[in-house]
Parts: C-alpha cells; sequence; structure tokens
C-alpha cells in the first residue's frame, strides 16, 4: 500500500507560522517608526525646553539676588532719627572702617602697584594708565546720584558697591593661584577698572552720608582726628610692606611676584573687615529728591557761590598737579639721593603733617577753612618753588637740609589746606543735594588734576633742553665772583610754573562765601598768642618741676585764677 508523500506546505500550522512571522516584523517595523519618530520629536524639542530650563534657571537666580538685595537694603535701611549715642558709636565705627580701607589701599595701590606692575612686564602706557585710573573712574560718581535719588539709601549702595570693588583686589590676589604665569598686565587693569569704578559709587554715596552723620560744629576735629589715624597707620603699613618686599627681593626673589598678589588678598580681606564696619554705623534718613537726576547735577553748576569753589579748587589741584608729582623722580634723577633719602623725607612731612592736624581741625570749626587756606596756602607754594633752588652748586648737606625744612612746613601746610578745602565742600554744599555737590566737584577737580601731570608730561621734553640762569657777577682786584642765584632746568621749571599758578588761584577765593569768616591776620594773632601761652605753660611745669613750696603755691594761685 503506498505510503503518504510528507509535504511541508500542506502541513495546518504554516498558516499560522507565516501570520506570527508577519505580525513580529510589523512589531518591528512599527517600534522602529515609533523610536525614529520620538527621536525626532526630542531632538525637535530637546533645545526648545533646553532653552526653557535655561530660562527658568535665570529668572530662578535672578530673582534670588533681588530677594537678597532686597532683604540686604531692608537690612541697611536709613533710621528716621537718630540718638546722640547712635550717632557716636557711628563716628567710631566710620574711624574704624577708614583704618582698615588705609591699609588696603597701602597694599593694594600707589607705590606698590607700579612695582608690581613693573615686575609683571607692563609698559610706559600701562603704568600710565593704571595711574591714572583712579582719577578718571570718578566720572561715574554721577550714576551714584542715580542710584541714590532712586531708591535713598546710602548705606545700603556705599556697602553693596563697596564689595564688589573689594571683591575684585580678591580675585587679583588668586590670579598666580587659578592662571599661574598666563596671567598678563591688561587682566590686572580690567579687574582694577571694576575695583576703581565701584569704589567711586561708593565714595559719592558716602560723602553724602557723611554730611548728615557727622555734626557740623565738630566737622573739622572730627576729620582731623581720623586723617591723624589713618595718617599714621599709613607710614607704619608703608614701612613694613617696605621692608617685607626689599626683604623678598634678597632672600625670595622668585617669589616677589606671589608675595605681591598675597598682598592684595590680605588688603582685599581687611577692605571686608572695612565693609563690615561700615554696615555698622547707622545712616540719618534723608529727605527723598522728587526732582530729576539730570536737574540734581546741573544744581552745583548754578549755584554761584559752589561754582566758584568748583572754580578755585580745579585750578589750585591742576596748578600743584604739574609740580608735586615730580618730586620724588626729581630728588633721586637731578639730586641723586638714594630712595631711603626719599622715603625719609616723605616720613618726615607725614609726621609733620599729623603733629598739625588736631591744631587745624581746632581753628577750622573755630573760624573758618578759608581762613586757614590763606593761612597755609602761601607756605605751601613757597615750599613747592623752593624746591627750584635745592639743585644749586652749594654742595649736597645744603640740598638735605633745606629738602628737610621743605617737607616740615610742606607737611604743616598741606594739612591744613586738605582738611580745609574739604571741609568747605562739605559746608557749603545743601543737606538736601550735598551727594550730587560733592560728586560735580570731585569729577570736575579729578578731570582737572588729571590733565595736569599728561600736559607736564609732554612739556618736559622741551624743558630738558631748555636752561634759564641768574647770577650774580663780582669783579674785584683778585678776580671775579660769580654767585649762583637761580638756576631752571629740565622739572624745575615746573616748580616756579606751579608756584605761580598757585598764586593766581588764590585770587579766586575772596570771591567764595562762607558762614563765620574772620579775618585772616586776627586768627594768625590768636595763634602767635596760643604759642606764647604754650611756651609759658611749658616754664610753669619746669618751675613745678623744680619744686619749691612757696613758690608751687603762688603758681597755683595763678593758673586757678587764669582758668577761671
Amino acid at each position: 500500500m503506498p505510503q503518504a508523500c510528507y509535504c511541508y506546505e500542506n502541513q495546518p500550522w504554516r498558516s499560522m507560522f507565516v501570520q506570527r512571522n508577519d505580525m513580529i516584523s510589523h512589531l518591528n517595523t512599527t517600534r522602529r517608526s515609533l523610536i525614529l519618530s520620538r527621536t525626532e520629536n526630542i531632538s525637535r524639542l530637546l533645545p526648545m525646553q533646553a532653552k526653557k530650563l535655561f530660562k527658568d534657571c535665570c529668572n530662578i537666580f535672578l530673582s534670588g539676588i533681588v530677594t537678597g538685595l532686597t532683604r540686604i537694603m531692608k537690612f541697611l535701611s536709613p533710621s528716621v532719627k537718630l540718638t546722640d549715642e547712635q550717632t557716636q558709636s557711628g563716628l567710631r565705627y566710620i574711624v574704624k572702617e577708614s583704618l582698615a580701607g588705609e591699609v588696603m589701599v597701602n597694599l593694594t595701590g600707589g607705590t606698590f602697584l607700579v612695582s608690581m606692575a613693573v615686575f609683571m612686564g607692563a609698559s610706559n602706557f600701562q603704568i600710565g594708565l593704571l595711574a591714572s585710573l583712579p582719577i578718571f573712574t570718578n566720572v561715574f560718581q554721577l550714576a551714584s546720584i542715580w542710584l541714590v535719588h532712586t531708591f535713598n539709601n546710602r548705606r545700603a549702595i556705599a556697602v553693596l558697591t563697596s564689595v564688589v570693588a573689594r571683591l575684585a583686589l580678591l580675585i587679583i590676589g588668586a590670579i598666580p593661584f587659578i592662571f599661574g604665569k598666563s596671567a598678563n598686565v591688561n587682566f590686572l587693569i580690567a579687574l582694577l577698572t571694576v575695583h576703581y569704578f565701584f569704589g567711586s559709587l561708593a565714595s559719592a554715596s558716602w560723602n553724602s552720608w557723611m554730611k548728615d552723620l557727622v555734626p557740623e560744629k565738630t566737622l573739622g576735629q572730627y576729620f582731623s582726628y581720623r586723617t591723624r589715624l589713618m595718617q599714621i597707620l599709613s607710614i607704619t603699613t608703608s614701612l613694613l610692606v617696605a621692608f617685607f618686599i626689599d626683604f623678598m627681593k634678597v632672600h625670595h626673589p622668585d617669589m616677589v611676584n606671589t608675595a605681591y598678589f598675597v598682598m592684595f588678598l590680605v588688603g582685599s580681606g581687611v577692605g571686608m573687615l572695612g565693609v563690615y564696619l561700615l554696615s555698622k554705623a547707622p545712616e540719618p534718613k534723608a529727605e527723598p529728591d522728587s526732582g530729576k537726576v539730570l536737574t540734581s547735577f546741573q544744581k552745583p553748576l548754578r549755584d554761584p557761590n559752589f561754582r566758584k569753589l568748583i572754580f578755585f579748587n580745579s585750578f589750585w589741584s591742576f596748578a600743584l598737579d604739574l609740580a608735586v608729582p615730580f618730586f620724588s623722580v626729581y630728588m633721586m634723577k637731578t639730586i641723586g639721593l638714594p630712595l631711603s633719602y626719599v622715603m625719609a623725607f616723605t616720613i618726615l612731612g607725614q609726621l609733620s603733617s599729623i603733629s598739625s592736624l588736631k591744631l587745624w581741625g581746632r581753628y577750622t570749626d573755630r573760624y573758618s577753612n578759608k581762613t586757614i587756606i590763606r593761612i597755609c596756602a602761601p607756605v605751601y607754594i613757597s615750599c613747592i618753588m623752593a624746591m627750584a633752588f635745592t639743585s644749586l652748586p652749594s654742595g649736597q648737606l645744603y640740598s638735605i637740609i633745606l629738602l628737610a625744612v621743605i617737607n616740615i612746613f610742606s607737611g604743616i601746610s598741606t594739612a591744613g589746606i586738605n582738611l580745609a578745602v574739604s571741609n568747605i565742600g562739605i559746608k557749603l554744599a545743601p543737606r538736601e543735594d550735598a551727594m550730587s555737590y560733592m560728586a560735580v566737584k570731585n569729577i570736575i577737580v579729578s578731570l582737572c588734576a588729571a590733565m595736569a601731570p599728561l600736559l607736564a608730561g609732554m612739556m618736559a621734553d622741551y624743558f630738558s633742553h631748555h636752561e634759564l640762569e641768574w647770577n650774580f657777577q663780582w669783579q674785584g682786584a683778585h678776580g671775579v665772583t660769580v654767585i649762583q642765584m637761580i638756576s631752571l632746568k629740565g622739572l624745575n621749571f615746573f616748580f616756579v610754573i606751579g608756584g605761580l599758578l598757585a598764586m593766581l588761584s588764590l585770587r579766586l577765593l575772596p570771591g567764595i562765601k562762607e558762614q563765620g569768616e574772620v579775618e585772616k591776620d586776627r586768627v594768625v594773632g590768636y595763634m602767635h598768642k596760643r604759642i606764647r601761652s604754650g611756651m609759658r605753660e611749658n616754664l610753669v611745669l619746669r618751675s613745678i618741676a623744680s619744686y619749691r613750696p612757696g613758690k608751687f603755691s603762688v603758681l597755683l594761685k595763678k593758673r586757678f585764677s587764669e582758668w577761671q
């Protein structure tokens, strides 16, 4: 019986197998299409979602900053009325903050900043730019006026802008630890621009704040006391830092660059301590100004009396900055004195200034700032013009003695001039517009002061090839004797020109009206009387030291009657 043939096609499960394979293939195709479609959707939606996420993060970050600033502004909000205890406490905090700021300035500016820039390989143009940054950034004090006009919170503005300014110094100090040797001078200049910009904003707010915080009757004594402490600390800090840098150059020359940056770190830290102390000082609430900001800028220039003060101060600063910035260069290059001698003369002038500040502070409060300027300015002008005679061929000992006398009297006179010029600006500015008045004055005076050394630098090459001599000649039987009276060459011309221009600027001073003016001769007479009285008191103390019972009782009765 024939056997049936096995055929695969005829199997009943074949259709089921094919259907299963078709279904799997269809599912795979569908899955692939879904994956591709989802990938396309994701690739299309991802940028939109990323943008939305970035926008949300920025909004959260900005809202956090705004919330934080709002809380800080509320915490630093001014007080409606200050008690005497709050005022005295605030004045003490301001002095402490000023001392911290002086340490910061000595560690991060001046001669040490220039030395650091030279060590980093800065060009002459870059060094000049570093020197001009603090002056030119004063223009941005106008922005501070707008901030105070908008928020009416001078303490918060001064504190917050000071924080940003001193953070820039912290970043400078961290340069070698973050960037290594790849950082250049341009990066340093950029960060210092940020520092000086926000520092100018803080300065304008601070001036207006002090106008309301410091009692007007003790204005001179308070700022003379503050300046005296700052100068003492400045001398101490400068000497310590100079010895530190010299030590590093001799014993660790490969670490000098790092030492400069460490100075910035320390200076920034001390500066932040100063910001904390500044935040502890209270602020009297100022009356809100309903006028426009542009109008507040124009008010000082429309005030005839204050406009005369601006004109005098600008002319005076221009005249001085033609000569004074070249004193150190003149002593080292023309006279040939070593740097240690120049530092000694500088310290001698600062010590003279410190010793006389208390005297000038008392007299500015008792009499007037104009009177102090009229007394001190001729002395200072004489010192400037006397610098032209220090290079006469009479021996270096003559030059050293004359320089010592010049620095003593210039220190005494500049203490009175700087205190009086600063105080008269605060005194003449109306309380409600003090900030705009002081800011406009500082901007105009700074621009004039910045122009003077630039002009002197352009004229220096011309005067270096010209000379003016004035000699006396005596001819007798034994020959001819020539006595040299004046020899002007190079920088000497600037001392004479600057002194003459300063004398001309004093002709503008009588046009300024100040409350409580006293004649110059009366104040000079009173000063002579006080000096004689002081000498008498010294004689009394000597008599007491050589004690005799009978004489001592007579002296006590005499002094008691004088006190009564």
